[in-house]
């Protein structure tokens, strides 16, 4: 089992972090747009490296009209292979070995009592996010970092796009140790090459082979919606 260093941020601003990054990152809606004074208030009671990109992102996505905000965040999330939401499509791709890595997803919320509808897959980041914030703060760090490398190919990638979305994923980021050298080299890696072509797809997760207990489909919490 991977040996996993413990926060170095106190509890609680890794839950606002957390909690106002996912409400960024999601589909731009009214909600949201209602909500954005709050996640402002509460950007500023955290130390500068976590409040200041959550207000930046939180600036940028409060000064454009709604439909032009949510054809932006298609355009950037929906149609760029390294801006993608999804943690585990960084390291695999739409191939075989995705479907394990999410069906590993799957059962570490059960574990929590984390039980979801098939709105969304356990993956995406807004939904990981809401787990670690709300729910499981320990196993939630433990899926962040073990998808370290993922989320600093989706930073560097919204960094050279000029993303408005980029305060939210630096934040993210800055809640997490300091990278080291091998963690580097495989960033690196990853960003020069991408994920792995398609093979033969997310089969594995939804067939009784891979899944021999059945295990319900999480659901995101509609708390967040």
């Amino acid at each position: 089992m991977t040996k996993h260093p413990a926060p170095a941020v106190p509890a609680e601003h890794l839950t606002i972090t957390w909690q106002a990054s996912s409400l960024l990152l999601d589909y731009p809606d009214e909600a949201l747009l209602a909500r954005l004074d709050l996640i402002q208030r509460a950007a500023a009671k955290l130390p500068k490296a976590l409040g200041d990109p959550l207000r930046a992102t939180a600036d940028e996505v409060g000064s454009v009209d709604l439909p032009v905000l949510q054809q932006r965040y298609v355009d950037t999330f929906d149609n760029r292979r390294r801006h993608n939401l999804y943690l585990t499509y960084f390291a695999h791709g739409d191939t075989r070995r995705r479907g394990v890595a999410l069906l590993r997803f799957k059962q570490t919320y059960l574990r929590s009592g984390f039980v979801l509808d098939d709105s969304e897959l356990p993956d995406h980041l807004c939904v990981v996010l809401e787990y670690a914030a709300t729910v499981d703060r320990h196993l939630g760090w433990r899926l962040l970092l073990d998808h370290r490398a993922g989320l600093e190919v989706l930073r560097l990638a919204l960094a050279d796009a000029g993303s408005a979305w980029l305060g939210a994923v630096q934040a993210i980021t800055a809640t997490l140790p300091p990278l080291g050298g091998d963690e580097h080299a495989a960033i690196e890696r990853l960003a020069a090459e991408g994920p792995p072509q398609e093979e033969v797809g997310l089969t594995p997760y939804a067939t009784p082979a891979f899944d021999p207990v059945a295990l319900p489909m999480p659901t995101f919490p509609g708390a967040r919606r």
